[in-house]
């Protein structure tokens, strides 16, 4: 897949509130401090002029941000999850939000999990791929910040005790740097079979 065009089509933050479009989405979902604002941005192309808000304090992708790419399908940043210093209520209200959307949007596709390299799933990313699972929505695991690892740590393997973890396969996880580039392609390769999946 080759990223040609990238549009910002809007913000949901209410589970009521109707979607900007019916195209075909593919949403990117994790812990907070993970990296999904960086990893989206270099995925789409954008490491210059970003599209999804990067910034020092997690927790602040705060809706579910639509952004329409090659004019053929929306990329969905989703609000990180398990971020602490949030209030409660804002952290209840983007778990409704984000569950709401999850279960009810049929055009949905699949779903980018993202899990930091340099530490085990938590029992939040278990709970969330477990969510998933009971709503029959494919999802595809990226470790992130891999660049960050020893090289010892890298020759050991590190997808092993996420798939143990996540109860996934290893064609669903990809390895990737949203600094160097690492699995960009191979994660653009997954989400073009995820929208091409007419089952």
């Amino acid at each position: 897949m080759i990223i040609r065009t990238v549009e910002f089509d809007g913000s949901v933050v209410a589970p009521e509130q109707p979607l900007p479009g019916e195209l075909p989405q593919i949403a990117f979902a994790g812990r907070s401090n993970v990296g999904k604002s960086s990893l989206v941005n270099r995925l789409l192309g954008r490491t210059r002029r970003a599209v999804a808000r990067v910034s020092a304090s997690p927790g602040k992708t705060q809706a579910l941000n639509f952004y329409r790419v090659n004019g053929a399908f929306f990329l969905v940043d989703l609000p990180g999850s398990g971020y602490a210093k949030a209030p409660a209520s804002a952290r209840e209200q983007w778990r409704r939000l984000v569950r709401s959307y999850l279960a009810g949007s049929r055009l949905l596709k699949g779903v980018v999990y993202l899990v930091d390299s340099r530490h085990p799933p938590t029992v939040g990313d278990q709970e969330f791929v477990e969510y998933l699972a009971e709503t029959g929505v494919r999802v595809l695991i990226v470790l992130t910040k891999v660049d960050k690892l020893k090289p010892s740590q890298r020759e050991r393997g590190i997808t092993g005790p996420t798939e143990r973890r996540l109860g996934v396969s290893e064609d669903q996880i990809v390895e990737s740097s949203a600094r160097t580039g690492e699995g960009a392609a191979e994660l653009l390769a997954a989400i073009e079979a995820l929208l091409e999946d007419e089952s």
